[in-house]
């Protein structure tokens, strides 16, 4: 990338939506902000106008937003392919056609699930690299940087089937993408409280299968006493009214949509409740204890591994999770049970 004092121009090709969730676009945002910090960049985000999509958040966090508009999705399409609503190769050519009055683009950093080697060799010819956010290690890439925050070993491997060689792969917690406010929460973090008074609740930014209201029935049925509970739900959530309605019967839960100062949240919470994606790598930052459900094909792996390393309480697939199970869980988190996940968050932390 080039660094001989002229603008150097990042833009990143990600999205959000109801199906996609939040967790793409908000870790982009992160590496967003080490890289202007870095390079002194202008940040461009490229984003499909997609149905739940959080694409005002990039102008909230102070960078250049372009929309690829809203296409009727491609029924042919299955599976992450459908992501892009679109195939790949009408992707990349709408891409190039709303980029085409940039100027040279320095990197370019893409984060989805639908997008492989196909729709980046129709980038190559326009930007100086390609750095690719992923966590799957199912697909070629024809990318300069990959990065894998994940939790998991052993990737190197695969990766290096799957992309070119001289690839720089970035693997490991070391990278994880954390954003700056759960940086600086770290830093004045409250001693562990020996009785639970907080409890959140947050599966991400649309949680589709509805896991917030099992986990608020649980609560409810536990009868907690002198305990708060914390529900946050993203906009792009489809059962947000019926959940907003839920919280309101009851003095103790309270509702909250789509917050800016999620790590305030995490920082006073004693456990949360939540699902296997990046959130984890937030709450782990902060030695927050977590019950987590997986909600996606792809978290099941990794959370049975950091459920063996004792890193948290894993309850399993959604379909497979009922209330029962939320409410053994927590009662089964005791002060000694939090001090030992906090501790092993650590370990993590400082082993990578």
């Amino acid at each position: 990338m080039r660094l001989d004092g002229d603008k150097v121009i990042i833009v990143f090709r990600v999205d959000a939506s109801t199906q996609i969730g939040t967790g793409h676009m908000m870790r982009c945002l992160a590496l967003a902000s080490r890289m202007k910090k870095k390079y002194s960049a202008d940040i461009i985000f490229l984003s499909r106008d997609l149905p739940g999509n959080i694409n005002d958040r990039v102008e909230a966090n102070g960078y250049r937003l372009l929309v690829l508009p809203r296409r009727t999705p491609n029924e042919k399409l299955k599976g992450y392919a459908a992501w892009l609503t679109v195939p790949q190769s009408q992707d990349a050519a709408e891409s190039i056609e709303v980029l085409g009055n940039i100027g040279q683009i320095d990197r370019l950093v893409v984060d989805s699930y639908a997008i492989d080697e196909t729709w980046e060799k129709c980038l190559r010819p326009w930007v100086g690299e390609i750095f690719v956010v992923d966590d799957l290690a199912n697909r070629r890439h024809d990318c300069d940087i990959l990065l894998d925050h994940g939790f998991l070993p052993g990737k190197e491997e695969s990766y290096r089937k799957l992309v070119p060689e001289g690839c720089q792969l970035m693997l490991g917690v070391k990278y994880a993408l954390i954003r700056d406010e759960f940086i600086l929460a770290r830093a004045s973090l409250p001693p562990m409280k020996k009785n639970i008074r907080n409890i959140l609740i947050f599966y991400g930014g649309a949680d589709v299968t509805n896991e917030t209201e099992k986990a608020i029935d649980a609560l409810i049925n536990l009868n907690l006493s002198g305990v708060d509970v914390e529900v946050i739900v993203g906009k792009s959530n489809p059962h947000k009214a019926s959940v907003k309605q839920k919280c309101a019967n009851y003095d103790f839960v309270h509702f909250h949509e789509q917050v800016s100062n999620m790590a305030w949240y995490m920082s006073n919470a004693d456990i949360l409740l939540c699902a296997g994606g990046t959130t984890l790598l937030e709450a782990w930052h902060l030695g927050l204890p977590t019950i987590v459900t997986a909600v996606a094909e792809n978290q099941r792996i990794g959370c049975e591994y950091c459920a063996k390393m004792d890193l948290m309480d894993y309850l399993g697939f959604y379909d497979s999770v009922e209330v029962p199970n939320i409410i053994q869980a927590v009662q089964g988190m005791s002060y000694s049970r939090r001090c030992a996940i906090k501790e092993k968050c650590e370990l993590l932390l400082n082993d990578d």
